[in-house]
């Protein structure tokens, strides 16, 4: 089982359709696919028609007292399920606070469906706290939107600080760009020169989009409504590379 984080310090740069699509994506590929909708605000869920909750919230989820098989639901999609937000996750930091090795919550939470799934997706709510540090000690590979600002650029080289002063040597990062409006020439300019600085840059660019923006609308992943589009392809793109740089031996 691999599991891939969406994640970033900054909101809106395009997680959560990011987490919906990519998943849906490798579900659509034969993969048994799991979305974890760690944001209180439960985009991922809405998304896919299902009402943000989980039986007793996050404080009851992190004690083990339900299995996490009786809180998944599954979508409309086939090999493709949803562990649901809550609104009680708002107060995950302190939950997880409550637990000896804090840290070790979600792998832990995690680890029974290991047989069960080739991928777990996690979206995850903004910020650095308590449950992103969980966030990368769980996930093998953090997937980091990155809109081509200075602003967006700023949040990437502190979540490189961080992971380099945390020794997180074991987490794979692959930043990406996301909302991209090539008719902008700081766009363009960044996205032409942010690889000399950032080898790790993946190179599929999702582009900033009305067909993407309908998701809200439709309320289901992108490519089950549009087949072709040049944002469709995008996300394609970004799935395949992202399977091509991703460590050998951890799918099965």
């Amino acid at each position: 089982m691999k599991v891939l984080a969406l994640y970033s310090i900054k909101g809106g740069v395009g997680k959560t359709s990011s987490a919906v699509n990519l998943a849906f994506l490798a579900a659509r590929s034969g993969f048994k696919t799991l979305v974890w909708d760690l944001d209180p605000q439960g985009a991922s869920s809405f998304y896919f028609r299902i009402k943000p909750k989980v039986k007793g919230g996050s404080k009851d989820l992190i004690a083990g007292k339900h299995e996490l098989d009786d809180l998944i639901k599954g979508t409309d999609f086939d090999n493709l399920d949803l562990l649901p937000s809550d609104f009680s996750f708002r107060n995950f930091d302190l939950v997880l606070d409550d637990k000896k090795k804090p840290t070790q919550q979600l792998k832990k939470c995690l680890k029974p469906l290991a047989d069960e799934y080739d991928f777990v997706f996690l979206d995850c709510p903004p910020n650095i706290s308590l449950l992103s540090e969980a966030v990368f000690a769980t996930a093998d590979i953090l997937l980091s939107p990155i809109i081509p600002t200075t602003l967006s650029l700023r949040t990437l080289e502190q979540l490189k600080k961080f992971i380099k002063d945390n020794d997180l040597k074991k987490l794979v990062l692959m930043p990406f760009f996301s909302m991209a409006d090539r008719r902008k020439k700081m766009h363009r300019d960044i996205m032409e020169h942010l690889k000399d600085s950032h080898a790790d840059m993946l190179t599929a660019a999702i582009p900033y989009a009305s067909d993407i923006e309908r998701m809200g609308l439709e309320r289901m992943p992108l490519p089950a409504y549009v087949k072709k589009s040049p944002s469709t392809l995008a996300y394609q793109a970004l799935w395949q590379e992202i399977l091509a740089h991703m460590p050998e031996n951890n799918v099965r």
